[in-house]
């Protein structure tokens, strides 16, 4: 998507491993992508449903 900032995710670790990266800086969605495969494909999810998964995450992690 066009203006996508995209950031690594703080849980991505730096040995190149599985790694995320995240752009929540457009107006309702949020969009993931793996950072070994920059255009293999992208997620987008409504920034409520994202805002919910996250917070699980966190109550597991």
């Amino acid at each position: 998507m066009t203006g996508a900032q995209w950031r690594k995710s703080t849980k991505s670790g730096s040995n190149g491993g599985d790694c995320v990266e995240v752009a929540d800086n457009l107006s309702g969605v949020v969009l993931v992508r793996d950072t070994k495969d920059r255009d293999g494909g992208t997620l987008m999810f409504e920034t409520a449903a994202w805002q919910s998964f996250v917070a699980q995450a966190k109550k597991i992690g």
